[in-house]
């Protein structure tokens, strides 16, 4: 396995300040916008988008929250792995809100269309938007784009991109991996 690091932690931090600042200029005070996590690795970055948000509005009451959408997949009971559920973690309701979808990164399209299922559970919402940190071009199976981009890679089908946080890893990098084969 080769891997290749693009983002390294003062790269990333760069990318999630412009990120949260492209998201202050659409949404103003957040009065009527909610940011939601996806679970599970994209919660991480949901998480640092809305405490740097609010230290950069001096905002408390943005609204927050955390989605499971492990039912809701399209692979859900396919193979015997046990699919073991993380805390949804959504105390209001998304009606007539706008949404930002948070994931860490974007390949098929898949995710997002589950967690676009998953979250009419909750309400209709105004609008939804997606922010990806790494959007991983010419792959996607469903015709998903995303609004805010951290980066956008072109990978091959076999490689794959990790992202790391210092809360779950070492460090706060992104890596595209290659298997030599």
């Amino acid at each position: 396995m080769n891997a290749r690091t693009i983002l390294e932690k003062k790269q990333l931090d760069i990318t999630i300040d412009r990120l949260c600042f492209e998201l202050i200029e659409k949404h103003g005070d957040f009065s009527n916008t909610a940011i939601i996590g996806l679970q599970p690795r994209g919660i991480f970055l949901s998480r640092k988008i809305h405490q740097r948000i609010a230290e950069i509005t001096k905002s408390t009451n943005i609204l927050y929250g955390e989605l499971d959408i492990s039912f809701y997949r399209d692979d859900f009971r396919r193979g015997n792995e046990q699919i073991i559920p993380s805390e949804m973690n959504i105390n209001f309701t998304v009606q007539d809100k706008n949404i930002v979808i948070i994931d860490d990164v974007l390949y098929t399209g898949r995710s997002i269309r589950s967690a676009l299922d998953a979250l009419t559970d909750f309400g209709r919402p105004k609008t939804v938007e997606l922010l990806v940190l790494v959007d991983r071009r010419y792959s996607r199976h469903l015709p998903i784009q995303p609004d805010y981009t951290g980066i956008a890679v072109d990978t091959r089908a076999n490689d794959k991109v990790k992202v790391e946080w210092k809360e779950n890893a070492k460090n706060d990098n992104v890596h595209i991996i290659t298997n030599q084969s």
